[in-house]
C-alpha cells in the first residue's frame, strides 16, 4: 500500500510591503496635492479583504496576493482611489443616505460604492496613472459625469448592468457599513475626528493656496472644506428639520420598504410613511449695496443648503431679487446661478416671488444687507435671514432713503460669519 504524505496548507503569501509603499510615492509624484492625506493612510495587510479598503479611521487594508499580482503604477492608483473616498467623507454620506432611504444592507451600500466611484474616478485616473479596464465610470452605467454620489444614487438601481460589479468592495470608509475585517475606533493606527478633520484641511489649504493643475473638481470640494463653518448652518438645519417635523410636511407614502404592520396583514403589503428632506428657497439680495465678495459668500451658502437636504438640488431654487424679484433658478450648480440685479431694494418682491412657486418651499432662506422692506405678514413656512456684516458702516438714520436693518420678529435672524452664530 502507497502512503501519500500528510498534505499541508499553501504558505500564506506575505505583504511586498516595499511595493505598496513604492506604488504610494508614485501616487504621491502623481496627485502631489494629495500627499498629506496619502501619508496618513496606514497599511494592514489583510487577506480577507479582495483587493484595497479603507475604514473611516484611515486605516488602508491591503490583500497580499493582489498587490503581488498588480502593476506599480495601476496599484498607485488605488492608493488616490481610497484616499478619495476618505477625502470626501463617502462613508458619513453613505450613512446619511442610508438614515434618510431607510436601508442597510449590503445590497444598497454596494450601490452606495458604486456610486461613490463614478463621484471621483474621473480625477483618479490619467496624467500618470494608468486607468484599469474594470474601473466604475459614469458611463459604465449610461450616466453623466461630473455628479455628486447622492446624485448618482438617484438615477440608477443593481440590476443586469450591474452584475460585474458585485466584486467591488472599497471597504467601509467609502459606504459607511463595517466590515468584518475593519479595526474599529479602538483599534491600533486609527485617527481621532481632529486628525481626520486637520489631514482634510491641510490638503485643502494646499489646494486653495497652490490650485496649479489641480482638477476643477477638487479646487471646488477645496474651497467648501476651507470656507470656515458657519454657525447660522446649523441655525438652518434646526429650521428645516423643524419644517419637516410638521404635520404633513415631507411625509410620504412608499412601498421601497414595507410598513411593520405588514406581518399582521397576511396577504397584503402596506406602505410606510416616509419622511423627505424639504424643498427650500433662497431669496438673494442683488442689490447695489451688497458687494461681490458677499455675493460670493451668498453662493457659498447655497452650497451649503445643498448639502443639508442631501445633495438633492431639485430642492432648492434660488431667486435673485433687488426691488424686483427676478428669474426663479432650480439649482444645478451654484456657481451657475446669475445673481442678476444691482438697484435699489425691496426684498418683498422675492418673497413673493417664492412664495408663488409650486409646490411652495417648506423653508425660505433670506441673504441680505437687512436695507429692504419687509413683508407686513408672516410668510407661511419657516424663515431664516442670514444677514451679511457691515461693521463700520456710517448709517443717516435722519435720510428718508434710510430703512432699518432689523428683520421683522417672526424671522430667525443670523450674521454670516459670526463666530457667535
Amino acid at each position: 500500500m502507497t502512503t501519500h504524505p500528510p498534505r499541508t496548507a499553501a504558505p500564506a503569501l506575505d505583504l511586498d510591503l516595499d511595493k505598496l509603499l513604492a506604488a504610494r510615492l508614485l501616487a504621491v509624484r502623481a496627485r502631489p496635492y494629495l500627499a498629506t492625506a496619502l501619508f496618513a493612510l496606514h497599511p494592514v495587510a489583510s487577506r480577507n479583504v479582495p483587493t484595497m479598503a479603507v475604514d473611516r479611521y484611515w486605516r488602508c487594508y491591503v490583500s497580499p496576493v493582489y498587490v503581488a499580482a498588480t502593476p506599480l503604477e495601476e496599484l498607485a492608483g488605488v492608493w488616490v482611489h481610497e484616499v478619495s473616498h476618505l477625502l470626501r467623507d463617502h462613508h458619513g454620506r453613505g450613512d446619511r443616505v442610508a438614515r434618510e432611504q431607510g436601508f442597510d444592507g449590503p445590497g444598497e451600500r454596494l450601490r452606495t460604492n458604486i456610486a461613490a466611484d463614478c463621484e471621483i474616478n474621473d480625477d483618479v485616473y490619467g496624467d500618470g496613472l494608468p486607468r484599469p479596464d474594470d474601473v466604475v465610470l459614469p458611463e459604465t452605467l449610461g450616466l453623466e459625469s461630473g455628479l455628486l454620489m447622492e446624485e448618482y444614487l438617484r438615477r440608477f438601481r443593481l440590476g443586469a448592468h450591474t452584475r460585474t460589479l458585485v466584486w467591488l468592495d472599497c471597504g467601509s470608509g467609502a459606504d459607511g457599513l463595517e466590515r468584518e475585517w475593519d479595526l474599529g475606533p479602538d483599534g491600533a493606527h486609527g485617527l481621532t475626528d481632529q486628525e481626520r478633520d486637520a489631514v482634510r484641511f491641510r490638503v485643502a489649504q494646499g489646494i486653495v493656496g497652490r490650485p496649479g493643475r489641480t482638477p476643477r473638481r477638487w479646487r471646488r470640494w477645496a474651497e467648501e472644506v476651507f470656507h470656515p463653518p458657519q454657525p447660522w448652518r446649523d441655525l438652518l438645519g434646526a429650521a428645516m428639520r423643524s419644517a419637516v417635523a410638521a404635520s404633513g410636511s415631507g411625509d410620504d407614502y412608499s412601498y421601497g420598504r414595507p410598513a411593520r404592520r405588514s406581518a399582521s396583514v397576511p396577504g397584503a403589503v402596506l406602505p410606510s410613511l416616509r419622511r423627505t428632506p424639504p424643498r427650500v428657497s433662497v431669496v438673494v439680495d442683488t442689490s447695489g449695496s451688497v458687494g461681490d465678495a458677499e455675493l460670493g459668500s451668498a453662493l457659498l451658502e447655497v452650497t451649503a443648503i445643498s448639502r443639508a437636504v442631501g445633495g438633492r438640488r431639485d430642492l432648492v431654487s434660488v431667486v435673485p431679487c433687488d426691488a424686483a424679484s427676478h428669474e426663479v433658478h432650480r439649482l444645478c450648480r451654484a456657481e451657475g446661478v446669475p445673481l442678476v440685479g444691482g438697484g435699489g431694494t425691496d426684498l418683498r418682491a422675492g418673497f413673493a416671488r417664492a412664495l408663488t412657486a409650486r409646490p411652495r418651499p417648506d423653508v425660505l432662506v433670506v441673504l441680505t444687507d437687512g436695507q429692504t422692506r419687509w413683508p407686513a405678514s408672516r410668510p407661511p413656512c419657516r424663515t431664516v435671514v442670514g444677514l451679511f456684516p457691515r461693521p463700520g458702516r456710517p448709517v443717516d438714520e435722519d435720510s428718508p432713503e434710510y430703512v432699518p436693518d432689523t428683520p421683522p420678529e417672526w424671522a430667525r435672524v443670523v450674521t454670516i460669519g459670526d463666530p457667535h452664530g
